[in-house]
């Protein structure tokens, strides 16, 4: 009994209800960075290329094929280096919108100047006093005003 009130604490607690959230928002962001990469961007660039799809782009290990759907239908293996590069351009679409995402947040994040000093140290004995004391409490030193 006292493991499942242990377990609903911590199922409970914001920190693992904010990694849920996080964990589905990130896969919804996912697929739109899947669909904005396959798209949006990648045809631009296979037409730069000449009309190269790199979904198409593979090496097959047995035989030769035209395309990379008649090697998988032949069960020939073969090595989607096209696929590959197409991950890869994902992940930097992702880490540069996670980038900008970050350097907004960060930018708008009000910078709190620190308060200013209410003390001081006494130059004569190095005891920290107020800043308006005119004698030091410790050695009895006159002290100039701040």
């Amino acid at each position: 009994m006292a493991l499942l009130k242990e377990f609903k604490e911590f199922a409970a607690r914001g920190n693992v209800v904010d990694l849920a959230v996080a964990f589905v928002m990130g896969g919804a962001f996912g697929k739109i960075v899947t669909s904005l990469v396959n798209d949006i961007v990648m045809p631009p660039i296979g037409l730069l290329l000449h009309g190269v799809n790199f979904s198409d782009l593979f090496v097959s290990l047995s035989g030769t094929f035209a395309t990379l759907d008649e090697a998988k239908k032949a069960g020939a293996p073969t090595i989607n280096y096209g696929l590959f590069l197409q991950a890869v351009l994902d992940f930097l679409v992702v880490a540069f919108v996670m980038f900008l995402l970050v350097k907004q947040i960060n930018r708008l994040k009000r910078v709190e100047a620190p308060p200013p000093p209410s003390t001081r140290e006494c130059p004569f004995c190095l005891t920290t006093i107020p800043l308006k004391a005119t004698r030091c409490p410790n050695c009895t030193s006159e002290l100039k005003a701040a």
